[in-house]
């Protein structure tokens, strides 16, 4: 009966859009869904996972219909010791058609070594805050910027598509409250680089609707919005309500982490991303369209959790029994 029951409010939550239609007129009809669990949901454990696990967790999330998985980090094992097995994962997961993976490289030396590898699209990882900046990859953003023209020059000669994130772009561990214009800023180089999408990313958790209203307004006016995603954490419980707010101002791209895993190791306190379970679960009930497979993705998640012998963070699966 239990397990009847939960079908029933999945089909009824998920399979249409009956809420008044001119509410939502400004909504996307298809969201991409990017999923960054297996390198910064992992990437923060204290234990090393396996390297089978996270081969098996990137396969089962392929089978889930997700179209981008970011599958590790080639950053040297010395900073992020979980993922010092960022060849054997790639050479390692089951690539599925359509589907892209991939990784981030936060200097020239990663961006080699990720192609000799079999990396086929590449990230990198910039902040609007300067203190943030030096604590996470030491250096200035300014520095980190110049850097990154390296990165997209080279990958630009290799025809691989970049990606680029930018961080605490509602608000910094160090510095509190970050400008608008500075987060439009260093979007702006990173999208004139080349990256073909910005990843805007509120590390701490910290923003509410009304921040991301201000932030998206200032930075789309110097990126086209149809070339911004957000990545929210859940630290403050904010997180599906500035999704959503993103979504009626035209973003069309979310990151999201499988039962919520990860955090910041250079933001005390930060806890997960939010989960890709209760993205998808509020997409679905909007009416729009993901081609994730829910029931697949919650496979995943039990997966991974019971792998690192915790509870999962999405209160979809939770609500759901899967733990």
């Amino acid at each position: 009966n239990s397990g009847l029951r939960k079908s029933f409010m999945l089909n009824t939550f998920c399979s249409k859009r009956n809420v008044g239609s001119s509410a939502w007129k400004a909504l996307p009809e298809r969201v991409k869904i990017v999923e960054v669990g297996p390198r910064d949901g992992l990437q923060n454990e204290k234990t090393v996972v396996p390297t089978e696990v996270k081969i098996h967790l990137i396969d089962m999330l392929s089978e889930a219909g997700l179209p981008v998985i970011e599958a590790t980090s080639f950053v040297s094992p010395k900073w992020v010791p979980q993922m010092a097995d960022q060849v054997e994962v790639m050479k390692g997961i089951r690539r599925r058609p359509g589907v892209a993976y991939p990784v981030l490289t936060p200097n020239l030396k990663g961006f080699q070594e990720a192609v000799k590898a079999g990396a086929a699209e590449v990230a990198i990882f910039g902040a609007a805050s300067e203190l943030f900046s030096k604590k996470n990859i030491n250096c200035s953003v300014e520095e980190s910027l110049q850097r990154f023209e390296e990165v997209t020059k080279a990958a630009k000669e290799a025809g691989v598509p970049v990606r680029g994130y930018v961080s605490c772009v509602l608000g910094c561990p160090y510095e509190g409250k970050v400008s608008p214009d500075k987060v439009a800023q260093v979007a702006k180089r990173l999208y004139s680089m080349g990256c073909y999408e910005i990843s805007l990313g509120d590390t701490t958790g910290v923003g509410t609707p009304g921040g991301m209203t201000e932030m998206l307004e200032v930075v789309s006016r110097e990126v086209p919005v149809t070339a911004l995603a957000v990545h929210c954490h859940d630290t403050y419980g904010q997180a599906l309500a500035n999704i959503l707010i993103a979504l009626q101002m035209g973003v069309s791209v979310v990151d999201s982490s499988v039962a919520g895993l990860g955090g910041c190791p250079y933001a005390q306190g930060a806890s997960g991303n939010v989960a890709t379970e209760d993205v998808v679960y509020m997409l679905h009930g909007l009416g729009i369209q993901t081609g994730v497979d829910l029931t697949k993705v919650m496979d995943a998640g039990a997966f991974i959790c019971r792998s690192l012998n915790r509870k999962t963070s999405s209160k979809v699966a939770q609500a759901s029994c899967k733990l």
